[in-house]
């Protein structure tokens, strides 16, 4: 049965010139047996939006108010989605089951909605259909829009401390989520598992974002922690690495998990931000 997504950019617009991928992108989807929407507001305009927060927002909103679209994907990242927060209907997003689809600065849009709905969404990037693990990732897409499967979230992990831990998973890009600390847009994080992984920065950002973390007390509430990439870090390498700068913050028994399966690379799975690991 073929599905229907809407494809939207609520964080920086795409640049001019990316014309031909996002093109690949449709095609590819089609192939798949999904069937994609353009939001009118994806590539910058004058400078780096694609429109203002309330084009943004009323773009998304017009794919929950669509009852032939099946799931929302966006294609963006950069700095600028917690704009769109205040105007996004939470009462209509509520009353669907209409997943969301984003990551690294969507990150603040999946976790709002959960927070304010309870609906859960997928941190992932749908354009990882296109890049070096096409294969793999058009399989995993394909397995869980089309035939209601679980592929793309099977992650392969380790504890490296304690042995188990159970709770909804909240959180996503570090920097990211911190932007919803005091707001209305925060998850409670009591008894929650919190994911975090990260693109840029090394021992002294990570530190930044740790105490941060620690001072609105997240590791005094939440059950347990999954650790995705940490790709600047990885690729220094940086001493002292992510684990151990986690376990000086979130102390001795804290439950941790470590996979590489979550962040930003091309061969990324998904996971589900609202629903219990």
């Amino acid at each position: 049965m073929t599905k229907k997504i809407g494809i939207v950019c609520c964080s920086d617009g795409i640049r001019q010139g990316y014309e031909d991928e996002i093109e690949e992108l449709r095609r590819t989807l089609a192939d798949m047996g999904i069937e994609s929407v353009i939001s009118p507001f994806l590539y910058a305009r004058d400078g780096v939006a694609s429109g203002t927060a309330e084009e943004r927002a009323k773009a998304v909103m017009d794919f929950y108010k669509d009852d032939t679209i099946d799931a929302i994907c966006d294609i963006s990242g950069g700095d600028m989605a917690n704009g769109i927060l205040p105007y996004l209907d939470y009462s209509v997003i509520a009353k669907t089951n209409k997943p969301f689809w984003g990551y690294s600065d969507l990150t603040t849009v999946l976790n709002a909605i959960y927070a304010k709905t309870g609906q859960t969404g997928v941190l992932y990037q749908i354009r990882n259909v296109l890049y070096k693990e096409r294969e793999q990732q058009m399989a995993d897409v394909q397995n869980v829009l089309c035939d209601d499967g679980d592929a793309l979230y099977r992650i392969d992990y380790r504890y490296v401390q304690g042995t188990q831990m159970h709770g909804i998973v909240v959180g996503g890009n570090i920097r990211c989520f911190l932007k919803l600390a005091g707001t209305a847009y925060m998850p409670d994080l009591h008894g929650k598992i919190l994911l975090l992984e990260s693109r840029s920065g090394t021992v002294a950002r990570m530190e930044t974002y740790l105490s941060q973390l620690q001072q609105i007390g997240a590791f005094e509430q939440i059950a347990g922690i999954m650790l995705g990439t940490f790709t600047e870090m990885e690729a220094k390498p940086c001493t002292p690495d992510i684990v151990q700068l986690v376990k000086r913050y979130a102390g001795d028994n804290m439950p941790i998990a470590l996979t590489g399966q979550i962040g930003h690379g091309m061969d990324a799975k998904g996971i589900v931000i609202g629903a219990e690991l």
